[in-house]
């Protein structure tokens, strides 16, 4: 195989990996395309927490200043049971001098600020397309559109999404999505002025939270036991969501009565970690589509920019595209799998609690938890590489 530098690469996916992807690319100089099948104004979701390492990647990318303009910075996060008895307070140790531990921020604006970035960097993006046939011949990658466009390109990094077709046609069903057997509720609100920080509320085999996203909003979320295959119909979610709520006390009560009859997303919680590596030839997976990950540390989307830098870094480097593409995979896989193991860990953990048990897992909570997350959180301020997984959580 033939040492030659990478002149373009296709992005599949015009989500916040692949917009990130787009603008890492562009800053190595390599010409990005990116496609997306949805329409460019379908932003699905409400609000997203950005942790320190993913704050540093957007650093990376130059706009950090524009996300935190755009957010609600924080340093703790709040835990009580589901009439509002305080449990506890942790602190933050993820980001650095420059970044802050936390920012959360309405979705569609950080879409907003990576799509901005991308076209600022020259990458070409358009909506409302997909492949429709790819062929790698070793030397490069031909695609076809679905509009009969066609292209040829060094390099394919999918962003496709936990249903990834790219992942399909490349593993067949060697990695396909598992459904946890929870979903998560969310929904934009008014931010009373104590929602200072993330608040988490444990109740009875159900979990609330609420965090802040600018100094008038912040969101709602909400975990519940559902069907594998229910499907509400949107305008039915707000009630639905009112009953889920109807146990608890203190503040999660006074939200619960100010939901409005719309804007709520349902979206049931499901994980794939696809085994390394996540090439074949001279395209490759990324993102959710190889490390879809339980929402409890509210790392997927970093997860996805990680991903998206650590891509551009290893495409830099005089060495043949394939050697690069495994390098990005071997780099990823114990971070991203670390990640997916402690999300899973807390998900199952805190869906198991009863209105009998809680009172044990405060006490649990009180005595392990603050030198569990100081542990992950310095794992998480490392280099976006993990080569080997840590022994013991």
């Amino acid at each position: 195989m033939a040492m030659t530098p990478v002149r373009n690469c296709l992005v599949i996916g015009a989500g916040i990996g692949g917009l990130g992807a787009a603008v890492a690319l562009r800053r190595q100089g390599i010409d990005v395309d990116v496609v997306d099948i949805k329409p460019a104004d379908q932003v699905v979701g409400v609000g997203i927490n950005q942790p320190g390492n993913s704050l540093r990647a957007l650093d990376v990318l130059g706009v950090l200043e524009d996300c935190l303009a755009a957010g609600y910075q924080f340093d703790r996060n709040e835990y009580f049971d589901w009439q509002g008895n305080q449990i506890l307070v942790t602190p933050c140790s993820l980001g650095t001098d420059r970044v802050p531990p936390n920012n959360a921020l309405a979705r569609a604006d950080l879409h907003q600020i990576l799509g901005d970035a991308a076209d600022r960097a020259g990458a070409n993006l358009t909506y409302g397309t997909t492949v429709a046939e790819v062929v790698d011949d070793g030397e490069g990658v031909s695609v076809t559109f679905n509009d009969g466009r066609e292209g040829r390109y060094d390099v394919v990094a999918a962003f496709d999404g936990i249903r990834s077709p790219v992942r399909r046609r490349l593993f067949g069903d060697a990695a396909e999505p598992q459904y946890t057997g929870f979903a998560v509720w969310r929904v934009t609100l008014p931010r009373p002025t104590e929602v200072t920080h993330t608040m988490l509320f444990h109740g009875d085999r159900s979990n609330t939270g609420v965090i802040p996203l600018s100094d008038e909003h912040m969101y709602l979320l909400h975990v519940t036991a559902e069907p594998e295959h229910a499907r509400y119909a949107p305008a039915d979610l707000p009630a639905l969501l009112r009953q889920r709520l109807a146990g608890y006390g203190g503040l999660v009560a006074h939200l619960r009565d100010q939901l409005p009859d719309g804007g709520v997303v349902y979206s049931p919680i499901s994980e794939v970690h696809l085994p390394a590596p996540w090439h074949k030839g001279r395209i490759i997976v990324l993102g959710d589509a190889a490390h879809a990950s339980a929402p409890n540390l509210t790392q997927g989307a970093a997860m996805a920019l990680e991903d998206a830098v650590v891509l551009a870094d290893e495409l830099r480097r005089d060495r043949v595209v394939e050697e690069s593409l495994a390098a990005v995979s071997a780099a990823r896989f114990a971070r991203t799998k670390l990640v997916q193991d402690v999300s899973h860990g807390i998900l199952t953990t805190e869906m198991a609690i009863t209105a009998d048990t809680l009172d044990d897992f405060a006490a649990n909570l009180r005595e392990h938890l603050p030198g569990q997350a100081a542990y992950v959180e310095a794992l998480l301020n490392q280099p976006f590489r993990l080569v080997t997984a840590p022994a013991s959580l």
